[in-house]
């Protein structure tokens, strides 16, 4: 099975993360939280999955378009979304089928720590903005990436391999790690301004659902959350 083949899990995976602790009640609370008010704006979710975002900005009042590189995942979020959002196939390593301008805002959950090249999706992102548009972003943090990978060097740009089990099924994925300065760099050289990064907590009702869980997400670092403007 080639590496990352969310189509291959698809539905595993999205029942995974519609509840449990480090996507129901960390990532997407934060992530939703710094994306604020979207009613009446135009937004689009890079890297959409299964919809859950998309739904909740939908019901936000937002004018939502969502891709994503699984077909898989994308039919789980049609379904989901029933008609009230389009949703497109398309890879981030490649143009994005949009005018420019055509967002207020880019949202762009747990996808960037799967790119090499930040540079080729943040300029898009950017050219895709209107004058005032914001994108958020979160991704891993390079401080658990670098302990999952065991490599030596922090400061360097690399790929490491993790194993995960779902669905009753071992998937193998690969990711890129990039420390925060280049986090950074890529963003500012793209184009932005930063606004703000963050390293929230999880949403307090984990404490009782997923005591493990909690006590990793309150005492280590899991994911890292950007939101900049057009610089």
């Amino acid at each position: 099975m080639p590496e990352n083949d969310y189509d291959a899990f698809a539905a595993a995976y999205d029942a995974d993360n519609e509840n449990n602790a480090w996507n129901a009640y960390y990532e997407r609370p934060a992530a939703l939280d710094l994306v604020g008010d979207v009613a009446g704006l135009r937004v689009l979710d890079a890297g959409c999955g299964g919809g859950a975002h998309a739904a909740a900005l939908l019901e936000r009042g937002a004018t939502l378009t969502g891709i994503d590189r699984s077909a898989g995942l994308l039919e789980i979020a049609s379904r989901r979304l029933e008609g009230r959002a389009r949703l497109l196939v398309a890879d981030l390593n490649d143009p994005l089928p949009f005018e420019d301008g055509a967002f207020d805002v880019v949202l762009a959950s747990l996808v960037m720590h799967y790119l090499h090249d930040w540079s080729p999706a943040l300029l898009e992102f950017r050219r895709v903005l209107s004058p005032s548009g914001r994108l958020v972003l979160s991704t891993h943090h390079p401080f658990m990436d670098h302990q999952l990978s065991g490599h030596d060097n922090y400061f360097e740009t690399y790929s490491f391999d993790d194993t995960w089990e779902r669905g009753g099924r071992t998937i193998e994925m690969r990711f890129w790690h990039r420390p925060l300065h280049a986090m950074v760099e890529a963003l500012t050289t793209a184009g932005f301004r930063i606004e703000t990064i963050g390293e929230p907590q999880p949403d307090p009702r984990a404490r009782a659902l997923f005591p493990e869980a909690y006590e990793s997400l309150t005492t280590r670092p899991r994911f890292l959350f950007f939101s900049a403007v057009k610089a």
